[in-house]
């Protein structure tokens, strides 16, 4: 269909936003030659693959952004299975998530915000005619998932949670104070007034009806803040019975603890059953095989350890027994899927420096891998006989949508087939830049893999600038990551060449390497920076006298740690988001858990050898050494790291005569979102590192 008759046909639906220009692919053409800041806000965003219950289409999404409205806009697009006849089903200027197929391929069920401005279900027919809304949740949704016969739903909404000024005191109906005597009053980018829970309904083909909240009255989230979403919830092969993850805690006991577990709630009795008791972390993303007698899921050991091995376990809903398919497999999951003959299980895991597709058998335990390449995978949709649908990326390239084949015959590769190419026509005007694979030595006798990422025709006689990547989390790969703010392949396009090590602490490289950053924060993996450097600098291309280095969140603290503790290696830093007085992020930050795990416990504890390791090495103790040129960027809607760790950065570096600049956003959180933020910050980068680094 044309983007007309697209919109002809959606008239009655757009009407109140019949003004707003929809946000189509734009006609770029480079005016460089590289891959730019222009090229970068030109790219379309392919996300959330979906194969046909037949296995013969896809269901998929692009998106574009448009810096004149500051925001992006979701459409939804049609392929067959093998990539031809491409076909946009919608044209309309708000966005369209979260789309399912359902009634056996015949319908699609998507998240639209329609003239009330909030999301709500709608459906369409497969060719994108009969569009209509089918709930009105108070307050929106912002998942849904429907059941195996379609015929239930479970919506996630929110439940009002905290007190305000009028519920204490009604007469003062302007008074804004809230009224706060427990922890987790905030979380990440938010005051929570607010808690999600999931609402059931029944579904007769055109209306949700009967909708309540199956944990009503329940002062708990589901799904759990502040990243789960419909992937915490599975329905029970009849229909009758719906798994949900949640964490039953509240005030303190909820900032200490990670402890959640999987319940399964019965639709004909409405009573609850916890599956995963005595079991004291994570327990996340249920998911049941095709004939329903098993329950996968992911589960973490440790209570209080967000980093924890994230462990494939497979419940008998028989008998109850558990397995931990993975006991004997020495890396985390990142996702599954339930193959259709539901033998074996496909999951992704970082792995090397990478994330490859593997697949386990669920008597055997036996771990295949089955496609791995210097990129990542991401998402997995099972296509019957044909294999897996999935989306990859690398440091050069975002995500295109991919097939994946399994060979008839043992030991043979798997075909891997790409079935998209939506940014092709930008990336056929640049020359791009190079990714190497070097193996660095480290302080401990150990090797490292560093990923180096050289400018765009490189000439090895001629130097360069460098600059350190020190990468966040604290335990967050470091693999083919692409990345819309930490974009390794426009930071090399710009001239620099990029450091990037898998230090300590980062997934991939087992349970010893990842664990050993906890309650180290300035200890080996400082030094695995270091080395990175100190490796790097001995090619006769990298000007030792021009590195530089950056980071955000944990990368910002390895940042102004570094800075006083480079010894004359660097001669510029920037940090962003990033943890700067140790003591006062302890008390500062909302999920207790994660300070006491990785900090190793409370400042005020003497008695604590950990802590108190953590705390005298905080990076500001070392600023009396600090001389380095440095650039701090926050936001002021981060409640996760205070935008008053970088004020504090700032002032210091000034107040001992230091250059510095400081760039606050006060509309931003942890992360630099909006369309013309993400150009600014990107464009202070390259003004800051230019500066210093190319004089």
């Amino acid at each position: 269909m044309s983007a007309t008759a697209l919109l002809m046909a959606t008239a009655a639906t757009n009407a109140a936003a019949a003004d707003t220009p929809l946000i189509e692919r734009p006609d770029f053409h480079s005016a460089t030659g590289i891959f730019d800041i222009d090229a970068l806000e030109a790219l379309g965003r392919v996300s959330e693959p979906r194969v046909s219950p037949d296995g013969k289409k896809v269901l998929y999404g692009i998106s574009y952004e448009s810096l004149e409205q500051n925001t992006s806009n979701r459409e939804l697009w049609v392929m067959n299975i093998d990539g031809s006849a491409q076909t946009r089903l919608t044209a309309t200027p708000k966005s369209e998530n979260n789309a399912v197929w359902i009634d056996n391929g015949t319908r699609i069920a998507f998240l639209y915000a329609g003239d009330k401005g909030t999301p709500q279900v709608w459906v369409m027919n497969a060719d994108g005619s009969d569009r209509r809304q089918i709930s009105d949740l108070d307050g929106g949704v912002a998942g849904f998932l429907f059941s195996p016969n379609y015929k239930r739903i479970v919506m996630i909404g929110n439940v009002k949670y905290s007190r305000n000024a009028a519920d204490i005191y009604p007469d003062l109906p302007k008074a804004t104070g809230r009224v706060i005597d427990d922890l987790m009053y905030k979380h990440w980018d938010e005051w929570v007034t607010e808690i999600p829970h999931p609402f059931v309904g029944e579904f007769d083909g055109n209306a949700i009806v009967g909708v309540h909240d199956i944990m009503i009255d329940e002062p708990y989230e589901s799904p759990m803040k502040p990243f789960g979403g419909i992937e915490s919830f599975a329905w029970t092969a009849d229909s009758n019975g719906l798994v949900y993850t949640s964490r039953k805690k509240t005030g303190l006991e909820y900032a200490v603890s990670t402890n959640s577990d999987l319940y399964l709630y019965d639709l004909n009795t409405g009573t609850t059953r916890n599956l995963t008791e005595g079991m004291m972390g994570y327990d996340t993303c249920p998911a049941f095989s095709p004939d329903g007698r098993y329950m996968a899921w992911l589960s973490m050991e440790r209570d209080g350890y967000e980093a924890d091995k994230n462990r494939l376990f497979v419940m008998d809903m028989q008998s109850g027994e558990k397995t931990d398919l993975t006991d004997a497999w020495d890396y985390t999951i990142e996702e599954f899927a339930w193959n259709p003959d539901g033998k074996t299980i496909w999951f992704i895991a970082y792995h090397q420096g990478v994330a490859p597709v593997f697949e386990i058998d669920v008597k055997s335990h036996a771990v295949t891998t089955v496609a791995e390449d210097v990129a990542d995978y991401t998402s997995l949709s099972t296509a019957g006989q044909l294999g897996v649908v999935t989306m990859r990326h690398s440091m050069l390239r975002p995500n295109e949508i991919f097939s994946i084949t399994k060979a008839k015959k043992k030991g043979r590769p798997a075909e891997v087939r790409q079935l998209t190419d939506v940014n092709g026509y930008i990336f056929e005007q640049l020359t791009m830049p190079t990714v190497e694979k070097r193996m660095v030595p480290t302080t401990d006798g150990k090797e490292m893999l560093t990923w180096v990422i050289y400018p765009p025709k490189f000439n090895p006689a001629e130097k360069y600038p460098s600059i350190l990547y020190c990468q966040g989390g604290p335990q967050s790969a470091v693999s083919q990551f692409w990345s819309y703010r930490w974009n390794f392949a426009i930071m090399a396009s710009n001239g620099y060449i990029m450091i990037a090590p898998n230090r300590r602490g980062v997934p991939g490289f087992g349970t010893e390497w990842e664990e050993q950053i906890s309650k180290d924060y300035p200890g080996q993996n400082m030094r695995d920076y270091l080395s990175a450097v100190d490796y790097m600098k001995q090619e006769s291309y990298i000007d030792p006298d021009r590195i530089g280095a950056t980071g955000a969140s944990y990368g910002g603290f390895s940042v102004y740690w570094l800075a006083g503790n480079h010894d004359g290696r660097f001669a510029a830093l920037l940090a962003h988001a990033g943890i700067f007085n140790t003591e006062a992020q302890y008390l500062e930050t909302e999920e207790m858990w994660f300070a006491n795990w990785d900090m190793g416990g409370a400042f005020w504890d003497k008695d604590n050898a950990a802590a108190q390791r953590t705390f005298a090495a905080s990076p500001h103790r070392f600023v009396d050494r600090w001389t380095t040129p440095i650039m701090i960027s926050h936001g002021e809607l981060d409640y996760r790291i205070l935008a008053s760790q970088g004020m504090a950065a700032f002032n210091a570096a000034r107040m001992r005569g230091i250059p510095a600049e400081m760039v606050i956003y006060p509309d931003e959180n942890h992360w630099i979102l909006k369309p013309q933020n993400a150009v600014m910050w990107q464009r202070l980068f390259f003004r800051w590192f230019d500066k210093w680094l190319k004089k």
